[in-house]
């Protein structure tokens, strides 16, 4: 290992390949990111085998590389590489994938000694008995485990929540609008898709515009998955933990829910969409865009229902503490309400609890962008940071 990667805590991240593409240095093995008077630590981008570490990765043929010297990938041999070194005291892994298979080694890493920190809610949000099992090693142990931009990006809304809790405040309900999941954030690719498609459909489901042709403008700009259907049917999206926004929103759903001491599956949490019934098999996306006209009248219905009561629709997840449920539904809200006058990317959180109970507790600001979602995991190595000793 290179001299300037020794130190008292080593930091690794797990990045998928559409972040390299946006690097702007030409060449790398080691990135410093901050030196502490404590504690010295750095990142490192470990992506290919072991000989590169000496020279680095040429970003410009970083598939060709790949091609003719990397070798597959072996999570255990991995994190045997990174915490093999016995001169580093301290090994934290920042997850930045959205991967279901990095999030199912979480256990073992912290069983091992190994901090993780990350983004992915995947862990979290997957089975409660692998969740329960790892809040309780994490509890039994003095190794940490940070996930603060699992939900809203970098929001502080776990640590609000947390804070709520460790006073002795009682949650009651949480509601709230989530625009996009933060992994969407580092690729270009992906970064207008999921990020605000139900928000800028309700945003312009106004006044006599049909609802159809809402969703054809978002489907032009591009805000819309290549078959709307993926942004608008929650129920099939969430099940398969797709990209789309239904997705996201459910998943944070469940977080909340469960940090909130709710013991909620992911199939406990029914999820509207938005679908019309008949055009759930239509075996098209431009089938359904042709048909989707003739079920304007429902909605148009409801929209009208709202204006004429001085309120607005709004697409949100919910969790019930007190009636011990979570779910994602289309809801009416009052003109003068936070939720109705949200706008662009914003993400927008509402916590009713026995201190906040008339007038709830709103977190909002932007859920999306790589800037956010890095501040949001830079915050949690800070964080980590001053448990192992530096100074506050």
């Amino acid at each position: 290992m290179e001299e300037c990667c020794i130190s008292e805590a080593h930091f690794v991240s797990l990045v998928d390949p559409c972040i390299i593409r946006n690097l702007t240095v030409k060449c790398f093995k080691c990135i410093p990111v901050a030196m502490l008077p404590n504690i010295k630590w750095s990142f490192l981008l470990v992506l290919c085998a072991e000989e590169y570490k000496s020279w680095g990765i040429d970003l410009s043929r970083w598939r060709e590389l790949i091609k003719e010297k990397g070798e597959v990938g072996d999570m255990h041999k991995f994190v045997n590489h990174v915490h093999g070194n016995h001169f580093i005291p301290n090994t934290a892994l920042v997850d930045c994938t959205a991967d279901s298979n990095v999030a199912s080694h979480y256990h073992e890493w912290l069983r091992k000694g190994i901090h993780v920190i990350t983004p992915n809610k995947k862990a979290n949000s997957g089975p409660l008995d692998q969740y329960l099992k790892l809040r309780a090693l994490q509890r039994q142990s003095y190794t940490h485990y940070f996930y603060e931009a699992t939900v809203g990006a970098g929001l502080p809304i776990i640590s609000t929540l947390r804070g709520l809790l460790e006073t002795g405040d009682k949650i009651l309900r949480i509601e709230g609008i989530f625009r996009n999941m933060c992994y969407m954030s580092f690729n270009a690719r992906l970064s207008l898709r999921g990020s605000g498609t139900l928000s800028y459909i309700f945003n312009n489901f106004k006044g006599t515009r049909r609802f159809s042709e809402v969703v054809m403008e978002a489907k032009q700009a591009g805000y819309t998955e290549p078959d709307p259907r993926d942004d608008l049917s929650g129920t099939d999206v969430a099940r398969k933990i797709s990209w789309a926004p239904e997705a996201a929103a459910i998943l944070q759903v469940i977080i909340l829910a469960r940090e909130s001491g709710l013991k909620l599956e992911l199939a406990d949490t029914p999820v509207q969409s938005l679908v019309p019934e008949p055009l759930r098999a239509t075996a098209s996306a431009d089938e359904f865009m042709q048909q989707l006209p003739q079920y304007d009248e429902d909605l148009a219905k409801q929209l009208q229902d709202a204006e004429d009561a001085g309120e607005v629709l709004r697409y949100v997840g919910v969790v019930d503490v007190v009636n011990k449920k979570g779910l994602v539904e289309l809801r009416r809200y009052k003109n003068d309400h936070p939720f109705a006058q949200l706008s662009g990317s914003d993400n927008i959180i509402a916590f009713t609890t026995a201190r906040y109970k008339n007038q709830p507790l709103i977190v909002r600001g932007p859920g999306a962008g790589a800037q956010v979602t890095a501040g949001g995991i830079f915050s949690d190595v800070l964080r980590l940071a001053s448990y192992l000793g530096a100074p506050s």
